[in-house]
């Protein structure tokens, strides 16, 4: 492609272009909303966005190597956010009984109730999506896993832990539904993950 997904005289022919325009004004909003939590809270974004990660996983993710992997930021970035958030008294590291050196990195009592809370921050984006109708819903789910599927596997972001790029993932004998192999069923479009606990990279 030769020409901007910006320049307005492409973007306006061209329905990809417009697409791809939508995206990235959605991901403004996304940070805009993070802003306003962050600053309610005097965080930085990616403070407020490590405590809600720590909030939802498993212990085997809350450390630095996973951390920097899953915002995509060096091990040195993370470890300064942790250290902040440790001084905030937001978070606290637990270390591992036979490894003074490794430590998985845990919410507080403080810490928990501030991610319980700014974990909301994307409620608005719900309204919109309550009026689509279940079809509308599936088919958006589906294209903006294939959409991250792809930027996975062209390296532009890193972990994933959705269906798509699962090992318990594979399509039926006629290719058009999704199955797991882990449930031994198959998976309506509607049940397709975008992070499952239970996810292993299919290689």
């Amino acid at each position: 492609m030769s020409k901007s997904d910006f320049d307005l005289n492409f973007q306006n022919k061209s329905v990809d272009g417009r697409i791809v325009a939508a995206l990235e004004r959605i991901s403004q909003a996304f940070r805009v909303l993070l802003w306003q939590e962050s600053k309610d809270f005097s965080l930085s974004p990616i403070q407020i966005q490590v405590i809600i990660f720590l909030l939802h996983h498993s212990d085997d993710k809350c450390k630095i190597s996973y951390l920097a992997d899953e915002f995509n930021m060096t091990k040195a970035t993370i470890s300064e956010t942790v250290k902040t958030l440790e001084h905030k008294k937001l978070i606290q590291k637990v270390y591992e009984e036979f490894d003074n050196r490794s430590y998985t990195i845990q919410l507080t009592k403080s810490g928990n109730a501030i991610a319980t809370q700014t974990a909301l921050f994307s409620k608005e984006f719900h309204k919109p999506i309550a009026k689509l109708s279940n079809d509308g819903k599936e088919n958006m789910l589906l294209s903006l896993l294939n959409i991250i599927n792809h930027l996975n596997k062209t390296g532009v972001i890193t972990i994933q832990r959705m269906c798509l790029s699962c090992t318990h993932h594979a399509l039926t004998t006629n290719g058009e539904n999704h199955f797991c192999k882990l449930l031994n069923r198959e998976l309506l479009s509607s049940e397709l993950r975008i992070d499952c606990p239970e996810h292993v990279l299919s290689t």
